[in-house]
């Protein structure tokens, strides 16, 4: 059993937890099961997001007109934040305040990478000394984000593992001891396998989406994407079926995004993809040559 989160920090307290994502919907995706687990124990926990997902697919047809209007958007997935938030049980912040200072930058080659405001372009100092600045009174012990390929590859995805892992040298560099142990967030291999042998098991043929898709297991054989890694590479782990009610609750308030089915979920490429009720994490920068040997240089 690999030792959890709270592994060389001092006993006798709650643990002060910070997870911070790129936009609404990928803290519960992503860390949900951590963030609930650790809210359960009655830890402190804090969310911070990047933006407000302004460029994300909309999956439920009433909404439809949503899609592609990036202020209308953002409002809606602040709406779903917000309410995923009180169902997690944490508090929310938002990097640059009320109105994050940057904004989604869409998938990779899209158009929206070229906002002046798009996230994936912003100078990774400017925007790590906000969020040191935004994390440093939190006196956090714990930070969790994303690997160095942003699980997935997306764009925002790997400029917050940048931005978050600056942020977190900054706090060590400018004041003694506030350096919070940081995480990326990994899937061992051989929990991605069991994982795809479940949904074979449990998802019946013919489940659509909203959005009129059809729901697809993935084969045996598709690749998995670059956050899977080696087991031995997973130095950490959460492992709660307990919290996963709570995990279920904050993602069925993201609906644009997510729907849940019985233990399972869909995006909008209505790939089935399971709540395991456990989640992998690797302590960062100390895995990081390890990380690359294995999986290679992550995006400039």
């Amino acid at each position: 059993m690999r030792p959890d989160l709270r592994d060389g920090l001092p006993p006798g307290r709650p643990l002060r937890l910070v997870a911070v994502h790129a936009h609404p919907d990928d803290e519960t995706l992503a860390t949900g099961l951590a963030l609930a687990h650790h809210v359960e124990a009655g830890d402190d926990v804090h969310v911070v997001t990047c933006t407000l997902g302004e460029e994300g697919e909309v999956i439920t047809p009433s909404l439809a007109a949503l899609e592609g209007d990036g202020p209308a958007l953002a409002e809606h997935r602040r709406g779903e934040l917000d309410r995923a938030m009180g169902r997690l049980g944490v508090t929310h912040h938002l990097l640059g305040g009320t109105r994050p200072r940057w904004r989604d930058s869409g998938m990779a080659g899209s158009s929206a990478a070229a906002h002046p405001r798009a996230f994936a372009g912003a100078d990774v100092g400017e925007a790590a000394r906000a969020l040191a600045d935004l994390l440093q009174p939190l006196r956090a012990d714990v930070v969790l984000t994303y690997d160095p390929w942003g699980g997935y590859g997306h764009p925002d995805h790997v400029q917050t593992h940048r931005v978050t892992a600056r942020a977190v040298e900054l706090l060590g560099e400018e004041v003694t001891g506030a350096a919070p142990a940081l995480y990326v967030a990994l899937v061992p291999a051989s929990w991605a396998q069991e994982d795809r042998r479940w949904l074979r098991a449990h998802v019946p043929g013919g489940v659509r989406s909203p959005a009129g898709g059809t729901a697809r297991v993935p084969d045996p054989d598709d690749p998995f994407p670059p956050g899977v890694v080696a087991d031995d590479l997973v130095t950490h782990a959460v492992v709660d079926e307990g919290a996963l009610p709570r995990q279920r609750a904050a993602l069925a308030e993201h609906p644009t995004q997510v729907t849940l089915h019985e233990g399972w979920y869909t995006l909008s490429n209505d790939v089935a993809a399971r709540l395991p009720g456990r989640e992998g994490y690797a302590v960062w920068p100390a895995s990081r040559e390890a990380l690359i040997r294995a999986q290679g240089e992550p995006p400039a």
